[in-house]
């Protein structure tokens, strides 16, 4: 580690911060109808699907919304990828997607997961990837965003368990907030090298006098939306770590913080609208914590390098000529910080574009980013799922410590009781029992361990991985796994529509209970959710949870593996 690796985390850190405030002021705008400069192209909409933007929805009308535009939309990719083979913009002359990954990528997709079992630019054609996969990369965060609003209104409002219109909500999030700001980031992009072309792929030589394809595509507008969506399927196999995608540093800077950036932002819009502002700042600085821990982690695990690696002679000691550390699987345009930090922004969020291989990482490295998943994508999370996330979890914190006192707990003048406390603990159990029992399952089947590549606590991870994964819509991977199988295509989408849709009622429906309730005055047993106390007990909460669920599995997995790292590998 060096004073230059942690000043780039410092700095990092600070813009995101600083980029909170501003962010949630523009979100506040967004969602509340403040801009006009799109209003014609808004009503039109409005007029061409039959909208009636004055309804207010009740939560289950809000939840059967979310659900058929979810369908239609995912069986409209579905067709797409099985049909790209007669549709134009396919100068390549991809063939049909088979059924079982067409499948699995309409699922993931749809569900802002963006898991890819299959090389980009030698399976997608220019219609799939600009028509469908970028299409759902705009709406599945728009989808996210609209339902992180739900909840902030239902705890904000008495309204009979309405919880506003998710047409509108999800109209004016993607045309007051992620196509602008995906033009200019795209311009960005393209500005620093990414390319932007619908151009055949080229075809060269090379110094040596071999032969070799260079992919072309419209790369830099989908990697913007990929980012600031909290997305992460990359038009190359390569993700983040191909210059074609991320060409400099300075890409790699803000690939990393527009995927903070709306996460961070809603935290802001939360306590503007509910008017507890003070709240907000303590449910981010929880955020930040969990954020530096993990950094320190994976940033400490990879500087200090492999030591089965320093026995047999590599030199893993930072000098002025190398970087030192473990950089299988990195990029020497990125080394090590870059690496370790992309890592954990990724999967703090569920954005699961990555810029070096997580599956190269050490144990305790890749322990990580698959922690950061586990403990439910919301440390700053994808756009919305976060911030949603989070407010499950300070619901059972807040109930938690109304049980110390022996009184009814109450959350920003809203009690929560035995409804509140079901729909939360089904949140919670659903998400673990996807990713324990599907890992379970493959562990022991001879189709989940056909596909797998390696043997032991590594072998694992990498089941563990890909479900959590899943599970967490994040779409990161540890790739010794062939995910590309019936077996795997069909239970990852699967695991991937039940991750997304199965929380998101329940999360609605606590929106829902809360927005029937008055707002009772704040008393002196009301436990306070702004100081220190509260974010320490939401943090401790957050990890006893975490902890209780996945340790027997991670012992399994990146523990034991670290054990026999630390051994010299003889066992």
């Amino acid at each position: 580690m060096t004073v230059n690796g942690w000043l780039q985390i410092a700095c990092f850190s600070l813009a995101v911060l600083l980029a909170a405030k501003p962010m949630g002021l523009y979100l506040v705008k967004v969602y509340d109808g403040s801009f006009r400069w799109l209003r014609p192209v808004e009503r039109a909409i409005y007029r061409l699907a039959g909208i009636d933007e004055a309804e207010d929805q009740h939560w289950t009308h809000y939840a059967a919304s979310v659900l058929c535009f979810s369908l239609a939309s995912m069986l409209l990719t579905y067709a797409v990828l099985r049909l790209q083979h007669l549709l134009p913009l396919n100068p390549q002359g991809f063939p049909a997607v088979p059924d079982r990954q067409a499948f699995e990528t309409a699922a993931s997709f749809t569900t802002n997961t963006n898991w890819q079992s299959y090389s980009g630019e030698r399976t997608m054609s220019y219609f799939s990837q600009a028509t469908q996969l970028a299409f759902h990369n705009f709406t599945s965060a728009a989808v996210g965003g609209a339902l992180a609003l739900a909840l902030v209104r239902g705890i904000a409002r008495r309204s009979a368990g309405r919880l506003g219109n998710f047409w509108v909500d999800l109209v004016r999030g993607t045309l007051y907030l992620f196509l602008p700001f995906c033009l200019l980031l795209s311009l960005l992009f393209v500005q620093q090298g990414a390319i932007q072309n619908i151009r055949p792929y080229l075809d060269v030589t090379t110094l040596e006098g071999a032969r070799q394809t260079i992919a072309m595509g419209p790369v830099a507008s989908q990697e913007a939306i990929k980012q600031l969506g909290t997305n992460g399927g990359g038009f190359f196999n390569a993700n983040s770590a191909h210059p074609f995608e991320n060409p400099t540093p300075w890409t790699n800077f803000w690939s990393m913080f527009t995927i903070f950036l709306i996460p961070a932002g809603l935290v802001y819009l939360f306590g503007r609208m509910t008017k507890h502002g003070r709240h907000a700042w303590a449910i981010l600085a929880a955020m930040f914590l969990l954020f530096l821990g993990g950094v320190t982690m994976a940033y400490w695990a990879e500087a200090r390098g492999n030591p089965i690696h320093a026995a047999r002679g590599v030199d893993v000691a930072a000098s002025a000529l190398q970087p030192g550390g473990n950089m299988e699987g990195k990029e020497v345009r990125f080394g090590i910080v870059n690496s370790a930090l992309f890592a954990t922004v990724t999967t703090a969020a569920s954005c699961g574009a990555v810029n070096s291989m997580h599956d190269s990482f050490t144990p305790l490295g890749g322990l990580v980013p698959l922690l950061n998943i586990q403990l439910g994508e919301l440390i700053f999370g994808g756009v919305g799922a976060g911030l949603y996330g989070m407010l499950m979890m300070i619901v059972l914190t807040v109930f938690i410590a109304g049980l110390m006192v022996g009184r009814t707990p109450e959350y920003l003048g809203k009690k929560i009781q035995a409804r509140e406390v079901q729909v939360v603990m089904l949140y919670l159990l659903v998400f673990s029992a996807l990713i324990l029992v599907t890992t379970g399952l493959s562990s022991v089947m001879p189709a989940g361990l056909t596909g797998l590549n390696n043997a032991g606590p590594h072998g694992l991870s990498e089941i563990l991985y890909a479900f959590s994964s899943g599970t967490g819509n994040n779409g990161s991977a540890f790739a010794g796994l062939t995910g590309s199988t019936y077996y795997y295509n069909t239970l990852l989408g699967v695991t991937m529509l039940f991750g997304r849709f199965a929380m998101i009622v329940p999360m609605l429906a606590l929106a829902g209970f809360f927005s029937e309730q008055r707002i009772a005055p704040e008393s002196a047993g009301t436990f306070p959710v702004t100081g220190p106390l509260f974010v320490a007990l939401l943090v401790g909460v957050i990890l006893i949870v975490g902890a209780l669920t996945f340790f027997p599995a991670l012992s399994l997995g990146p523990v034991v593996e670290h054990l026999i790292m630390q051994a010299g590998g003889l066992f």
